[in-house]
């Protein structure tokens, strides 16, 4: 079995992490299988939305394997086989398979199975919508063994928790529960393990069925204004929207809406 599963479901990607002995975590096998996905669902136009999730009750993810992934890179030991060496060979496979320095350019829906802990919780945080079972756990364990959390923490966290508790979690490597997460706005959701998959498939199909043009314009307008002056943020927002309303879609939408029937959007 490979150490991520990858399969497209209609316009929905699917994308598992398949580790459970080892609580999923990001050995240079998954970075690399990850990457790839990455890249699949950024460039496959058939796909609308991705949902990330792992294999296994216990973990989402660990973060990196500290016995395969971080000694490659520390010196610990010599690449064995292809996944070490197109780790080596390209270092940045790493930073994309946590969705640190690329943009899928489609919503990525966080379905979480297990603790999200270090680069787990990484991987979270390039998300869009994040859904988890109660009985998660949530933190960046790095300093702890006096390793920088460098998959994004230290920039996305601040922006994604309140500020206090995103330095609280940051330095002192403590871990929040699943309804903590839920309450500091980090989740939408917290589901029994049972309707996990359920509910995340349900707001997928919801995006997949719209305007998918619409869709990447107005995440990527989202993103990029964070951090930005009003004034700022209003100018990307009109340089972006304004294509979109001469695309055939958007000519398909309101029609179909006066003709009471399903819009056909095909991307264009």
């Amino acid at each position: 079995m490979a150490a991520v599963e990858f399969k497209v479901d209609g316009n929905i990607a699917v994308v598992t992490l398949n580790r459970p002995e080892a609580r999923n975590a990001v050995s240079p096998e998954v970075a690399v299988r990850l990457a790839k996905a990455w890249e699949e669902i950024k460039n496959n136009d058939q796909i609308r939305v991705a949902v990330l999730t792992g294999e296994g009750e216990k973990a989402f993810s660990a973060g990196a394997d500290l016995g395969r992934l971080i000694p490659l890179f520390s010196g610990g030991r010599e690449p064995e086989d292809e996944w070490d060496h197109a780790v080596m060979d390209d270092p940045k496979i790493t930073n994309k398979a946590l969705l640190r320095d690329f943009d899928t350019v489609k919503p990525v829906i966080a379905a979480v199975n297990g603790h999200a802990i270090a680069g787990g919780l990484e991987l979270v945080q390039g998300t869009d919508i994040r859904i988890s079972v109660p009985e998660a756990r949530f933190g960046v364990q790095e300093v702890k063994w006096a390793i920088f959390p460098a998959g994004g923490s230290t920039v996305r966290l601040p922006a994604q928790l309140p500020y206090a508790k995103a330095m609280e979690l940051l330095l002192t490597g403590d871990l929040i529960t699943a309804d903590e997460a839920l309450d500091f706005g980090f989740l939408n959701y917290v589901v029994s393990k049972e309707k996990l998959l359920s509910k995340a498939f349900e707001i997928a199909e919801k995006i997949s069925s719209n305007g998918p043009l619409a869709v990447k314009a107005i995440r990527k307008s989202a993103r990029l204004c964070i951090g930005l002056t009003e004034e700022e943020g209003m100018k990307v927002e009109t340089k972006l929207s304004a294509p979109v309303f001469k695309t055939e879609d958007a000519r398909e939408g309101p029609k179909a809406f006066l003709e009471k029937r399903a819009p056909m959007y095909k991307g264009r």
